[in-house]
């Protein structure tokens, strides 16, 4: 990594069916992004594919990555290792018929579970973007984990009023500008300090966070010093140097399952 930092942005959740997809608020947030000249990383569930094609077509059209979320937003670490490989390969499938190839996973919930870091390998992946803390790199898999804290949906989430206290010294459900508030401070620091972070939002949450605010993350990554990518991109950089990234991250256990 770059002694500047780095730093994806990622939006999870397109949807599961078509009741609560979220493509609808797609063209506005792409056109947001490319007026701020960044490039994110999209973790969608599978049956997108089938739900949405032509909204992951227009995400990778616009020179965004369309990564995977399981097929359904299933909890990943409560899925058995054969029920993880169906699933991806279900999805690695799917994708692949639209044109789109999927290099990395975001286990929903958080935790890679039985399948593991082999899972991946042997599906052809190159990256897993779990919960934990630290860029790094496991049996040619870059592993870049996202922080809790670092993710909109822990703002309300019950099972996360621990990180939230953490955050702001009070369980409390937090509000969208006290979460943009924070978000901009870790910026800074990431800034500062060096290191990976990933900024997780979620796409049903786009309302909730505001516009405003939305508008605010963007122009703070659109001007940081940081390495903002996409996540393919910071794997790809972390593969080609396994002796700096070995051993470098650490994995979280705690899940909003």
């Amino acid at each position: 990594m770059t002694d500047r930092g780095a730093l994806c942005l990622s939006f999870d959740n397109l949807g599961i069916d078509e009741a609560s997809s979220a493509a609808g608020a797609l063209p506005s947030l792409l056109r947001q992004l490319a007026e701020h000249g960044l490039a994110a990383t999209f973790f969608a569930e599978g049956i997108n594919a089938e739900l949405n094609p032509e909204t992951l077509r227009a995400i990778a059209a616009a020179g965004h990555e369309v990564a995977y979320h399981a097929w359904r937003h299933e909890s990943w670490g409560d899925l058995s290792a054969a029920e993880q490989a169906d699933n991806l390969a279900r999805g690695v499938a799917a994708f692949k018929d639209l044109g789109i190839e999927i290099n990395g996973l975001r286990p929903p919930g958080g935790q890679l579970g039985k399948g593991g870091v082999d899972l991946l390998h042997n599906s052809g992946l190159t990256y897993a973007s779990p919960a934990g803390k630290g860029a790094g790199i496991e049996d040619k898999i870059a592993l870049l984990p996202f922080q809790w804290k670092h993710v909109d949906a822990t703002c309300m989430l019950p099972n996360l009023d621990p990180v939230r206290k953490q955050m702001t010294g009070s369980g409390d459900p937090i509000d969208p500008d006290t979460f943009t508030t924070y978000l901009g401070k870790e910026i800074e620091d990431n800034e500062q300090e060096g290191g990976f972070i990933s900024i997780v939002l979620h796409l049903p949450l786009l309302a909730w966070l505001g516009e405003k605010n939305l508008a605010t993350i963007l122009s703070q990554l659109s001007t940081t010093p940081s390495w903002v990518a996409r996540n393919d991109q910071v794997a790809e950089h972390v593969r080609a140097h396994p002796t700096r990234f070995a051993s470098a991250t650490t994995l979280d256990s705690t899940s909003w399952a």
